[in-house]
């Protein structure tokens, strides 16, 4: 593929980028993860770099980030690149010859991204890694995100991987690392990166909102850094996305079990479960995860993000019913993924979803 059609593909194929905030190649700083940085730059300064590197960890807290800002050390010989450098530019516009990103392409005729980096985006590898770079140095591919590589795209990628050319980088981004083959795993070293701390999540955060011209209120914001647990993006998304008020709607519903809504929860179904909601579904979705996981933790050793979940615990949670609600978690965590694969029904999803936590109230009080 030219450099004028991958150009052409930037600005169509986002397809986990936040609307109104800058994609990960676009980011100068990164806030969080100087010893993963310090680990590879070490490495690489050794002259006994590996060729492939999975970057794994918790989703929304910069790991594509981390793998484009690598990616502008190593093009840049390990020269400083700030925001105006012309590898930095080339990278965020993805015109640089010598990088190749791999992702979920669009699907004109669904109108929808894929649900799986299919095996055509793989086949870029062969001319990408055949031909004659535009510039001397290294090639460096991004695959994000490579637990969402279906079959034959991961045996593609792993012919590219069991044989890389000679200055060739491969940088894997994964939230779900058990996904990924093990023929895959076993040829690459792991960087792992946890969950930001308070400081550099709001440090992140804020520069993120200044970028992305959002101005919460101080409650607002406050409440998403509570609630986003490490997470910029989910951060983000609480912030910009009416995920607070998804949260607020969330805990009123759980604060009511047993009783169920039966008007709300189907307004709640045709507001999500269409095309238009898919976004919105998964926050929900994360959000009532998150929340149910939070007060699971709450009740069994007292750690809780807000008062307001700990008068929930108290409520639904009990040392006998814990594994009642560990169980539900479980089931409808399982369910998500399931849907997502297999792009079932997601109304059916989401009243299935709170027909479950019902019963676990209803069969298992405090």
């Amino acid at each position: 593929m030219s450099m004028a059609a991958e150009r052409s593909r930037a600005a169509a194929i986002e397809p986990d980028r936040l609307d109104g905030f800058p994609a990960p190649r676009e980011v100068e700083c990164l806030f969080g993860h100087e010893a993963a940085e310090r680990e590879f730059a070490d490495v690489l300064q050794s002259g006994r770099i590996h060729h492939a590197w999975l970057i794994v960890g918790p989703e929304g807290i910069g790991k594509a980030t981390l793998a484009y800002r690598l990616a502008r050390s190593v093009l840049a010989e390990n020269e400083s690149v700030d925001q105006h450098h012309p590898v930095f530019r080339k990278v965020a516009s993805l015109s640089h010859p010598n990088l190749l990103r791999i992702t979920r392409s669009w699907v004109e005729k669904s109108k929808r991204y894929s649900q799986w980096i299919l095996i055509d985006e793989v086949r870029r590898l062969r001319a990408f890694l055949s031909h004659s770079a535009g510039e001397e140095g290294w090639r460096m591919v991004i695959v994000d995100r490579a637990d969402e590589l279906n079959q034959n795209a991961a045996n593609a990628l792993l012919k590219a991987l069991e044989e890389p050319p000679p200055r060739t980088l491969f940088f894997l981004i994964s939230s779900a690392e058990g996904r990924l083959p093990v023929t895959i795993r076993s040829r690459t070293r792991v960087l792992r990166l946890a969950p930001l701390g308070e400081d550099d999540l709001e440090r992140a955060v804020q520069a993120a909102l200044l970028r992305g011209a959002y101005e919460p209120d101080a409650k607002t914001l406050g409440k998403a850094l509570r609630l986003s647990e490490g997470s910029v993006r989910r951060a983000l998304e609480l912030v910009s996305g009416g995920g607070i008020e998804l949260y607020d709607e969330i805990a009123a519903s759980l604060a009511a079990l047993p009783n169920i809504d039966g008007p709300r929860l189907h307004r709640q179904v045709e507001r999500l479960a269409g095309v238009a909601g898919t976004e919105r579904l998964d926050l929900y979705l994360s959000l009532l995860l998150g929340l149910i996981e939070r007060l699971i933790r709450a009740s069994a050793t007292g750690e809780v993000a807000t008062p307001e979940e700990q008068e929930l615990a108290k409520k639904l949670l009990s040392p006998a019913n814990l594994a009642a609600w560990a169980g539900a978690w479980e089931a409808i965590s399982e369910a998500k993924a399931e849907a997502a694969a297999l792009n079932l029904d997601r109304s059916l999803l989401l009243l299935d979803t709170w027909i479950k936590l019902q019963a676990v109230a209803r069969e298992h009080p405090v």
